[in-house]
């Protein structure tokens, strides 16, 4: 009995973990454990201070934080991709969960775990079908627009615990009036803590590494200790409440949070919550790997790496998995934690299990540690965090280059800002849609003639080129379908009418790679009412894929006029034939 052959290439791409663990070493390792060391310290206090921005028990954000990691390191392909927890999701998870009316924390707790779980088979599953191309029909300047709306939502829904006031609400309009009716309730000591803490996180972002290099420090200790600035923040304020028992002044504390490993947890199964949640799923899932393939290939172009979008996610739907299997909730790649991780010299993606097992440490020891910890602390962590998010300068990018673009994008940023972030974010996967449909619905076609003295074509409103009465050039800059059929249908007959000495029409394609049904059928319709108008159709630079599929049809024998190689080749004989008419 013949043993199966085991197809090494496969079992890679399915399995990266197999493809970088063979080359590892010891160098490699040290490595990934700095980077590791580094990306622990800044990922504890923001971990906690997600969770508090979904809504959830602040240990949720470590459960989140560790198996989820582990799966991405085995089936993930991004060597610096840090994964867990962000405030984008957090925010998501909120809205998707809140609008379930649950009353009971248990049940709150229940329905996020669930929705990591939705959200694991959705991008698991395209992942499998390999959908990941379904993913650019979001336009990067309708999902810049909606990340900034997004940080102005974060940063305003946390104003309240650095207030120390009840506030409530999903839009701008909602937050900002219930922080202006609850006021006066602002307790002095919490916005005390929150505003330095505040002040302190930015100073530390920019102004702490300079001053240790300066005092001497070597550049990878003094990169380790800017980044426990969070850390520190956490770690004064907790004392400062528990020493001075701020707490029973009305400063809002974390709690006791439960020490011990992540528990076991099993997702709802009940339809009635699937169908509440899928929608919510599929956005949260959408938007995460749009953000995570961002991050993925920009970090992994500088170091001629290259990620595989649909073994991205993969990884990213077996890591939601892991976190709805052991209490956690909706992760994905963060920015500002992935760069983090590259700049540390993580280098590959054990740098992220050794991260989890530093979280797991956290979890079992730290944790008793964290009940005098402030809200208003996590509060301002968020703040800060999600304040390099936003981004208005893309508005005015947009306007300079393109109307449509900025109108697309000041959208999302409204309907984000005045109805919420589902709101927002469905409005941003529409009109991308749109734009996209728009845009290609009105193809740009050139008339084109030749420039004298070569073989190139070009537009005849831009350049000095020579051209024929009797013939006329189309360029179609744009594939074919069934959206802009009819406009190339409407422009060739207007194109034609009332031009005596016209003779023949070439359509130069050599920007089509595809022509559909619809397209099909408009093309027989011109070469129908050309050749009643006594003008004969060709086509040039046809590719071959295009050929291909037009060869399975009865249009190229029905085709009044020829299919030329080139440009160049109908033209020449074409206008030859037209001179010899003539003479």
């Amino acid at each position: 009995m013949k043993l199966p052959v085991i197809d090494r290439a496969a079992l890679d791409r399915h399995l990266p973990i197999l493809g970088w663990a063979r080359s590892y070493d010891r160098n490699v390792f040290t490595s990934d454990m700095v980077a590791a060391v580094i990306v622990t310290i800044m990922l504890i206090p923001q971990s906690l201070a997600y969770a508090l921005l979904a809504g959830l028990p602040a240990e949720m954000g470590l459960y989140a934080s560790i198996l989820p990691l582990v799966a991405y390191a085995i089936f993930g392909t991004s060597r610096a991709l840090a994964v867990g927890p962000v405030a984008v999701v957090s925010l998501m998870t909120a809205a998707a969960v809140g609008n379930l009316g649950l009353s009971s924390p248990a049940e709150y707790a229940a329905a996020a775990i669930t929705l990591a779980f939705i959200s694991g088979v959705i991008l698991t599953v395209m992942g499998v079908l390999r959908l990941g191309f379904l993913a650019n029909f979001l336009s990067h300047p309708v999902i810049a627009g909606f990340i900034t709306a997004s940080g102005i939502l974060i940063a305003t829904s946390q104003l309240k615990h650095v207030l120390g006031i009840e506030a409530h609400g999903h839009s701008l309009v909602d937050l900002v009036g219930s922080l202006i009716a609850h006021l006066p309730d602002t307790n002095l000591i919490t916005l005390a803590i929150g505003a330095a803490t505040v002040g302190f996180l930015f100073w530390v972002r920019k102004g702490l590494k300079p001053l240790l290099l300066k005092a001497g420090l070597k550049p990878r200790l003094a990169d380790i200790l800017a980044k426990a600035g969070p850390v520190a923040a956490v770690a004064s304020t907790t004392l400062a409440v528990w020493a001075f028992d701020l707490a029973e002044k009305g400063v809002k504390i974390v709690g006791e949070v439960p020490t011990g490993l992540p528990p076991l947890t099993l997702p709802s199964f009940s339809s009635e919550v699937w169908s509440s949640l899928f929608v919510s799923a599929l956005l949260i899932s959408v938007i995460g790997f749009v953000e995570s393939v961002s991050v993925a290939q920009t970090l992994a172009a500088k170091k001629r790496q290259r990620i595989v979008p649909d073994q991205e996610l993969v990884g990213l739907g077996t890591a939601n998995i892991a976190a709805s299997l052991s209490g956690g909730y909706p992760v994905t790649g963060g920015f500002a934690r992935s760069v983090v991780n590259y700049d540390a010299g993580a280098e590959t993606p054990a740098a992220g299990a050794y991260t989890a097992v530093g979280i797991l440490i956290a979890a079992l020891v730290l944790t008793p540690l964290l009940f005098f910890l402030p809200k208003a602390t996590l509060a301002a962590t968020i703040i800060v965090a999600v304040l390099s998010l936003v981004d208005f300068s893309i508005l005015q990018k947009a306007w300079s280059y393109s109307k449509v673009d900025f109108a697309a994008v000041a959208s999302t940023i409204l309907l984000t800002l005045g109805f919420g972030v589902e709101v927002g974010v469905s409005a941003g996967v529409i009109l991308s849609i749109a734009l996209f449909l728009y845009k290609t619905s009105r193809p740009h076609v050139a008339e084109v003639g030749v420039v004298p003295g070569t073989q190139h074509f070009r537009n005849v409103l831009r350049h000095r080129v020579e051209t024929h009465p009797a013939v006329v050039t189309l360029r179609v800059d744009e594939s074919l379908y069934f959206a802009n059929a009819r406009f190339l249908e409407d422009m060739v007959l207007d194109r034609v009418i009332n031009d005596a000495p016209l003779r023949h029409v070439v359509l130069m394609c050599s920007a089509v790679n595809e022509i559909d049904m619809s397209a099909l059928e408009s093309l027989e319709a011109i070469n129908t009412r050309l050749d009643e108008m006594g003008i004969k159709l060709h086509l040039s630079e046809v590719k071959g894929p295009v050929m291909d599929r037009l060869k399975r049809s009865h249009f190229l024998e029905d085709l009044t006029g020829k299919v030329f190689l080139s440009q160049y080749d109908a033209v020449r004989e074409l206008v030859g034939t037209q001179t010899q008419a003539a003479e």
